[in-house]
C-alpha cells in the first residue's frame, strides 16, 4: 500500500510520501535508542514537565490538526477536534499520575523470606515498537507514547501508510515539549518492514491496535525475539438492552455509539441484543433515527457520518450486508452505497440475522448495526459471547441482580452499564480472546512496559 493522503471524501490523492530506507530506519532507531539511555537518567518530574509542555502544543494545534485527521481518514471534523483534545487529556493524566503508578512497593513480611526489607520497582525497557491503525491516528497513539515516556521509554510509530501527515506530526511533538530528540520516532515504512524492525535488538517490545491478521503476525515474530507484546484488535461489541432500561436513553446511546468515527471503533456497539418486550419499539426508534442521519462532507460542522477511510472497507462493509441480505436478513434502513464521490456508506439496520450470514460472526467496521431478538437474558449472553471477539460491551438494564448476573457473564474486557463503551486514561482498556492481550490506560497500561523489579535486603 502506497504511503499517501487520499482524501475519503472525494477519492483524491493529495500527498505521497517516499519510505524510509534502511538507512534512515537504522538511524532513527539509533536516535530512539540513545534517547532512551537518556530518559532513563532523568526523573518524574523532569518527565512531567516536558509532556505538559508537548501537551501545551498539540493543544495549540487543535484546529489544524483536526482538520488533517478529517482530511486523512474522513471522521467528521466535531470529532477530530474532540481526538485532538482527547489527546492532550491524556498526556497531562500521565504527566501528574505516572510517578505514583510507578511508586516502589515495599513487600509484606521480608522476615519470611531472611530480608531486612523487600520490595519491587519499576523500569524502563527501553525503545518500544508501536503498530498503529488510522481510525484514531492520534489517539491510538497517545494513549500509548504518553505513559511509555512518562515511564522512561522511547517509542518508534509504524503508522497505518494512509495517516502519513498524522506520522510525521507526532514524529516531532514530543522534541516541542523538550524530551531529547529521538524520544519518539516516526518510521515511514510498510507492513513488510515491521519484521525487521521487531528484531532489531534495540527494540526491546511492541504494542499493536489494529485487525486479528496483524496482531498474530506481529505476536509471532515478538515471541520468536522474545519480546513483551501489548495487543489490541478487533472488536464486535454486544449492547444489550432488557426491558428495565429506559429505551429512550439506549436508543440515543445506541446511534451515537454506532456512529461514532463513522462507525470505525473497535469498541462501538455493532450488535444490539434487544428483548422481545421491547425489540419492536427499540428496533423502530433506532431505525427512524438512523435513517435521519445526515451523511456528508467531513468538515461540515452539520454532518453525522462522513465516508469510511479506505475504498476497500467500504466495499467490505458492502459485502457483509449484501451477503446477510442475500440469505434472508432484513434491512430496517440502508444497505446501500450512495451515489457521490468518496467511500461513503449509508446508516444501515439490519435484524433477521441466521448463523449462516457472515455478518454474524465477522466485524462490521462502518455505519452497520445488526439487531438480534432474543426472548431472555440466557439467549441474550449466548449471542452476545458466541462471537471471536472479546473487547468491550455495555448492558442496559436497571435490575440490580440483572446487572451483577451479566457483568459475571460477559467475556470482554469491559463492561459499561447503561452508557456506551469509551475509552478514558482513568480506566483500563484491553479485551480477551481474539481482541488481544495486555491493557492500555490507566495504573496497568504504563506498566506494561516496565519491568518490574524485585529487590531483597538482608
Amino acid at each position: 500500500m502506497a504511503i499517501a493522503t487520499v482524501n475519503p471524501a472525494t477519492g483524491e490523492t493529495l500527498r505521497t510520501f517516499q519510505p524510509h530506507d534502511a538507512a534512515e530506519v537504522a538511524r532513527r532507531l539509533a536516535e530512539a535508542d540513545a534517547a532512551a539511555r537518556t530518559l532513563r537518567g532523568t526523573d518524574y518530574g523532569q518527565r512531567a514537565e516536558w509532556m505538559r509542555a508537548a501537551a501545551a502544543a498539540l493543544e495549540a494545534d487543535v484546529e489544524a490538526t483536526a482538520h488533517l485527521l478529517t482530511e486523512e481518514m474522513g471522521k467528521p471534523i466535531g470529532q477530530s477536534r474532540a481526538e485532538v483534545l482527547k489527546c492532550v487529556k491524556n498526556m497531562r493524566f500521565y504527566a501528574d499520575h505516572a510517578e505514583a503508578f510507578l511508586a516502589d512497593e515495599p513487600l509484606p513480611d521480608a522476615s519470611t523470606v531472611g530480608a531486612s526489607k523487600a520490595s519491587t520497582t519499576y523500569q524502563p525497557l527501553g525503545v518500544v515498537l508501536a503498530v498503529m491503525p488510522w481510525n484514531y491516528p492520534l489517539w491510538q497513539v497517545i494513549r500509548f507514547a504518553a505513559p511509555a515516556l512518562m515511564a522512561g521509554n522511547a517509542g518508534v510509530l509504524k503508522h497505518a501508510s494512509n495517516v502519513p501527515q498524522a506520522a510525521l506530526y507526532l514524529d516531532t511533538l514530543f522534541e516541542k515539549g523538550g524530551f531529547p530528540t529521538g524520544s519518539f520516532r516516526t518510521l515511514l515504512i510498510g507492513s513488510d518492514a515491521v519484521d525487521a524492525v521487531i528484531a532489531d535488538f534495540r527494540v526491546k517490545a511492541v504494542t499493536l491496535t489494529g485487525s486479528e491478521p496483524a496482531g498474530r503476525a506481529v505476536a509471532g515474530r515478538a515471541g520468536r525475539e522474545i519480546k513483551k507484546a501489548v495487543l489490541e484488535l478487533g472488536g464486535s461489541d454486544p449492547f444489550i438492552v432488557m426491558p428495565s432500561a429506559d429505551l429512550g436513553a439506549a436508543v440515543e446511546t445506541a446511534v451515537k455509539a454506532r456512529i461514532s468515527n463513522n462507525g470505525q471503533s473497535c469498541i462501538a456497539g455493532k450488535r444490539f441484543i434487544v428483548h422481545a418486550d421491547v425489540y419492536d419499539e427499540f428496533a423502530r426508534r433506532f431505525a427512524d433515527r438512523m435513517a435521519a442521519l445526515v451523511v456528508g462532507d467531513p468538515v461540515d460542522d452539520a454532518t453525522d457520518v462522513g465516508p469510511l477511510a479506505t475504498r476497500t472497507g467500504r466495499d467490505e462493509l458492502a459485502a457483509l450486508v449484501d451477503d446477510a441480505v442475500a440469505k434472508g436478513a432484513r434491512l430496517l434502513t440502508g444497505g446501500t452505497v450512495p451515489d457521490r464521490p468518496g467511500w461513503f456508506y449509508a446508516p444501515t439496520v439490519i435484524d433477521s440475522l441466521t448463523d449462516d450470514m457472515r455478518l454474524v460472526m465477522e466485524e462490521a467496521f462502518g455505519p452497520v448495526a445488526s439487531l438480534y431478538r432474543v426472548a431472555d437474558r440466557d439467549e441474550a449472553l449466548r449471542i452476545a459471547n458466541q462471537t471471536t471477539f472479546g473487547l468491550s460491551s455495555a448492558v442496559w438494564t436497571n435490575d440490580g441482580e440483572e446487572e451483577a448476573w451479566f457483568v459475571r457473564g460477559l467475556d470482554a474486557g469491559a463492561v459499561f452499564v447503561n452508557g456506551m463503551t469509551v475509552s478514558y486514561p482513568e480506566l483500563p482498556f484491553g479485551g480477551i480472546k481474539d481482541s488481544g492481550y495486555g491493557r492500555e490506560l490507566a495504573a496497568a497500561g504504563i506498566r506494561e512496559f516496565c519491568n518490574l523489579k524485585t529487590v531483597w535486603k538482608a
